[in-house]
């Protein structure tokens, strides 16, 4: 009577059991999809949003984690690049160091004083190109005397002549606080001197880097839109959050009840193991 009590027990356990994990086995766990997202990209593609254009640079997907015995998980994540064609650039030119304009090299020479409103450009001669390029002249200096003499060779012979007479002396010019150059192909305007120091800023374009986060969002002018990658190759752009967190909890709420079902098949089972094994115990009497 024990026996055959134990096996309907046994066989109740182990019908709820296989029930749960069927329901385990045939659920489909749902996923994120969006019917219509504003932007749905890959890789290469330039794409509008308000007035600026944006272009995908790249869509990566990397398996993350997985160490000392984890789990791992693919990570997608994709690359926007855009041109701000009016970026305001800034530099600050100390006092003795050099700046190249017009293709000439030039050494800054900024005053010390708080109130100072001008500076000055020398010009950096260079010596070496000027004697490659004189044919009379020996590539290198020699010291005689504590002074520089360049090496001049005529009709045979050598003769030497002071390196201050030899070059030619060099240029200068004044700037004050306000004035433009032109600087890096840019025209730029002298905002600041003073303290062994001249500020300049000018604008120009400048490429600026998004880097694009599964699920993550981003923002592109004055809208955030949230990023989603429905495979490695395509990156998807939405606005409607609203319908991101219903389908999030909703996909929240299977886990859950996935879990659930796990346990009732493992209890189950368990319990039908040991009634098994107490039925079968040997009785004491």
């Amino acid at each position: 009577m024990q026996r055959r009590a134990a096996a309907i027990y046994v066989a109740l356990f182990v019908v709820i059991g296989a029930a749960s994990y069927s329901l385990l086995v045939t659920a489909e766990t749902p996923q994120i999809e969006f019917q219509n997202p504003e932007y749905e990209l890959s890789s290469g593609q330039t794409f509008q949003a308000g007035s600026q254009t944006y272009n995908v640079t790249g869509i990566t997907a990397e398996m993350e984690g997985g160490g000392a015995g984890g789990s791992a998980s693919l990570a997608r994540t994709g690359t926007i690049e855009y041109t701000n064609q009016s970026a305001d650039y800034t530099a600050s030119w100390s006092n003795n160091s050099t700046v190249s304009i017009d293709n000439t090299t030039w050494t800054v020479l900024a005053p010390e004083g708080e109130n100072a409103t001008e500076f000055t450009l020398r010009e950096d001669v260079n010596e070496t190109a000027l004697l490659q390029q004189d044919q009379n002249a020996e590539d290198e200096m020699v010291t005689v005397n504590g002074t520089q003499q360049v090496v001049i060779r005529e009709n045979g012979t050598r003769r030497l002549t002071p390196a201050s007479e030899y070059f030619p002396d060099p240029r200068s010019q004044n700037y004050s606080q306000g004035a433009t150059l032109d600087y890096q192909g840019n025209q730029t305007t002298i905002t600041a001197v003073g303290g062994g120091a001249v500020e300049v800023s000018w604008t120009a374009p400048r490429t600026n880097t998004i880097d694009v986060s599964d699920r993550g969002n981003v923002t592109l002018g004055d809208q955030t839109y949230l990023a989603y990658f429905p495979n490695n190759e395509t990156m998807q752009l939405t606005s409607n959050f609203e319908n991101y967190n219903a389908q999030s909890e909703e996909i929240e709420t299977f886990h859950t009840h996935e879990n659930g079902l796990w346990g009732i098949s493992i209890l189950s089972f368990l319990t039908a193991i040991l009634l098994v094994g107490m039925a079968y115990m040997p009785s004491r009497y």
